[in-house]
């Protein structure tokens, strides 16, 4: 609500409604004013806490995969811990991360106090290994979440180009009969869509740059819309960021069951476009807010990827992407505020 309110008694909501009701049936309580939003705790959707000891990068999106590449031996455990300390500080709720290296999932496992999901990265492009590869990483998943208290397990295809059309299928095969979630880079940038339709652009130069093979067999085809060819979108599936799509891409979102994760501040920084909050909330997807990495983005706070939009995006929407949207994205319960809770449990932004 717009203008609601709580009513508080020691360490206890007592009630809830919209603050010209709660004055007049409590007219002798004091009236204290808690900034823009009074949620529960919030959600970050998507993180990349083995980055957190990565230099912030500020420039196009190409660059940063270079920068990450290039401070790569940085992804380690003592980074995701530092993000996990960060997170903490923040007071979120819940989170979801991928990880690049087995060791850092399977540190946030033994270690994390919050609920939420690990997704293990997966970059792999030879389709002759298709099978293989895809039996090791169930194989993983399954291990994984028999250690994990708190964290569901699952996997993150990196983008629609950095895995083989096989794979892709097939992981999203096993995620639908396993039942583990898959979380994924999708339309990010504008250099994606040109890879993706064209073969051709800054990205097509940094495998070759690493003596790897060019990308090949690329699809002619958006990645949204290859996507929805291959047959691997549905509600296993969350796709990330999401900026570059049109209207009929969105509503082939909507239609497959599919949830989608904004990252405004990390978009903006990256230069990757700005994400189309009118065409998802028209279609009525969820989304959810996440800050991406400390290599792209200032804190890991997400109330300010909100904040960072409020006044150019309806704040009832944002509010529900960091609270709502994020716990729905992550297959966990939407925690309430109402008469018992405590108020340790209420957020102020």
């Amino acid at each position: 609500m717009r203008r609601g309110g709580l009513l508080v008694q020691g360490d206890y909501v007592v009630a809830t409604g919209p603050l010209d009701e709660l004055r007049q049936g409590y007219p002798q309580a004091e009236v204290v004013h808690k900034g823009k939003a009074l949620t529960p705790p919030v959600v970050n959707a998507h993180t990349h806490l083995d980055l957190s000891s990565t230099p912030r990068f500020q420039g196009p999106y190409p660059g940063f995969i270079r920068h990450v590449i290039a401070h790569r031996s940085r992804r380690t455990p003592e980074a995701v811990q530092k993000g996990l300390a960060e997170l903490q500080r923040h007071g979120v709720g819940a989170f979801g991360d991928i990880a690049h290296s087995l060791e850092g999932a399977a540190w946030l496992v033994e270690h994390s106090p919050l609920p939420g999901v690990v997704y293990l990265e997966v970059i792999h492009r030879n389709p002759q290994e298709a099978e293989a590869m895809a039996s090791r990483l169930a194989r993983l998943v399954a291990q994984l979440q028999e250690r994990s208290p708190r964290l569901r397990v699952g996997l993150s295809p990196h983008t629609p180009f950095n895995v083989s059309p096989p794979l892709l299928k097939r992981l999203s095969e096993l995620a639908q009969k396993e039942g583990f979630p898959l979380q994924m880079h999708v339309a990010e940038s504008p250099e994606e869509t040109e890879l993706m339709t064209q073969g051709t652009g800054a990205l097509q130069a940094i495998p070759q740059s690493l003596g790897l093979p060019p990308y090949q067999d690329l699809p002619g085809l958006t990645p949204v819309r290859y996507l929805a060819e291959l047959g691997v979108l549905g509600p296993h599936l969350t796709l990330v960021h999401g900026v570059q799509v049109d209207e009929e891409e969105v509503r082939i979102l909507a239609q497959s069951g599919s949830r989608v994760v904004s990252c405004p501040r990390s978009n903006a920084n990256l230069g990757c476009g700005v994400f189309p909050w009118g065409l998802y909330l028209k279609h009525g997807l969820e989304v959810a807010l996440g800050t991406d990495s400390l290599a792209s983005s200032p804190d890991l706070d997400v109330r300010n990827e909100a904040l960072w939009l409020w006044g150019r995006v309806d704040p009832r929407a944002l509010v529900r992407a960091a609270t709502r949207g994020g716990y729905r994205v992550l297959g966990l319960e939407t925690p309430r505020i109402t008469r018992g809770t405590p108020v340790s449990q209420v957020q102020s932004w």
